[in-house]
């Protein structure tokens, strides 16, 4: 089943709906998963599509949670030249919401650093087993 703009404005967050279906962005330091530890995977708020692992999570500095690399084929990028800027969006490959922002200046080995609004994610732990608690949610 596939949620319409009006049931997504009811099942999101005032601010989750303005950054992943209106292209905003959240203020730095303000993100409740931008000091998570946890092992596990970060994942779609709108659709459940796993995004990033927590192994490819570091501290950027930045105010965001940044990672270094996607789960392949988690994501899309896009061509955005808003804000008088030309900038790299990501967003996510099943729903299209809108996630963040990719930059060439990552500390790893990818030379990526995926700046992504903390409330354009949800994390799931890694349970005893090794695997994350994940369920595919309807969009």
């Amino acid at each position: 089943m596939k949620l319409n703009e009006a049931e997504l404005k009811k099942k999101l967050t005032s601010q989750q709906y303005k950054v992943l279906r209106e292209k905003s962005t959240e203020l730095p330091f303000t993100g409740k998963l931008l000091y998570n530890k946890g092992r596990g995977m970060y994942i779609c708020p709108v659709c459940g599509n796993k995004l990033f692992s927590s192994e490819t999570k570091f501290d950027s500095g930045t105010g965001w949670p940044s990672f270094d690399k996607a789960i392949p084929g988690a994501i899309k990028l896009k061509e955005d030249k808003t804000l008088f800027m030309k900038r790299t969006e990501v967003v996510c490959a099943t729903c299209g919401s809108h996630l963040g922002h990719v930059f060439n200046d990552g500390p790893t080995n990818t030379g990526k650093r995926f700046c992504i609004n903390s409330c354009a994610l949800e994390f799931e732990d890694v349970g005893k087993s090794g695997k994350t608690n994940s369920k595919k949610k309807d969009l």
